[in-house]
């Protein structure tokens, strides 16, 4: 933060040079320049469709830090995500922490994110790793970072996920409503109405299928096994990895 530490020493030099203060009046004027060049982080909407979002410093954190890093077609996504997910607990009357499934499907797609893409790591595990790195600037406890990190390593195997702790399959859920409509008869008309005006898709399946495309023909070993590579089989000739049946037809086994 080099601006800030600028700032903060020219405050300093002016105030002992002009009033001839002491340490105590230098070191206040330092903390009210710091405090002024700092905004407040931004908070997300209060309720969406009867969802209630959780207004913490940690949610405003998470919420000022995803927007800034996404698109506004993948940052309206990941926030849908939370709403639909929270709906089809909700409704199920399933107990859960909000700000802990807040901040999970928030940040749930980081590894989509260029800047937080590895060479060859699935873009589940790039955005968990993203995640964790940031919550654990934030001071979160281990043991939450951890169900965040299972949250959004596991959010596309459905199967697994639902399995998991309520936080964890909000996610899958969620994610998967949005991306497939799967689950959508379970929302009411009016409710997805209010959910699309907050936050309207914006060409989010276009988009989804390029980042798609992009991961397939950056780092296509990370698909190995993926549902992404039949998008990168049917778009991409010559696509290089293997299906599931070329794999097990190359092991080196004696029948």
């Amino acid at each position: 933060m080099p601006e800030e530490t600028n700032e903060v020493k020219g405050v300093t030099r002016r105030t002992a040079l002009g009033r001839a203060a002491g340490v105590a009046a230098i070191s206040a004027a330092a903390t009210l320049a710091t405090t002024l060049s700092s905004p407040p982080a931004a908070a997300a909407p209060s309720t969406i469709a009867t969802v209630r979002f959780p207004d913490t410093e940690l949610t405003r954190r998470t919420t000022e830090f995803v927007r800034a890093v996404s698109t506004p077609s993948l940052f309206n996504h990941v926030m849908r995500t939370y709403v639909f997910g929270s709906l089809l607990l909700d409704r199920r009357g399933v107990r859960y922490d909000r700000e802990l499934a807040f901040v999970a499907a928030a940040l749930h797609d980081l590894g989509l994110v260029e800047e937080y893409r590895s060479p060859a790591e699935r873009f589940e595990v790039d955005g968990a790793d993203a995640a964790q790195r940031f919550l654990r600037e934030q001071n979160m406890p281990a043991g939450r970072v951890a169900v965040v990190w299972d949250a959004i390593a596991l959010h596309t195997n459905a199967g697994i996920a639902a399995r998991k702790r309520p936080e964890i399959a909000l996610i899958s859920l969620g994610s998967g409503l949005d991306f497939t409509g799967n689950g959508l008869d379970q929302i009411p008309a009016d409710a997805l109405a209010d959910i699309l005006t907050a936050f309207p898709r914006e060409g989010f399946t276009r988009e989804a299928i390029d980042t798609i495309l992009s991961l397939c023909r950056t780092k296509p070993m990370s698909v190995l096994m993926h549902p992404f590579a039949e998008v990168g089989r049917r778009h991409i000739p010559g696509f290089p990895v293997p299906t599931v049946e070329d794999l097990l037809l190359a092991a080196p086994f004696e029948e």
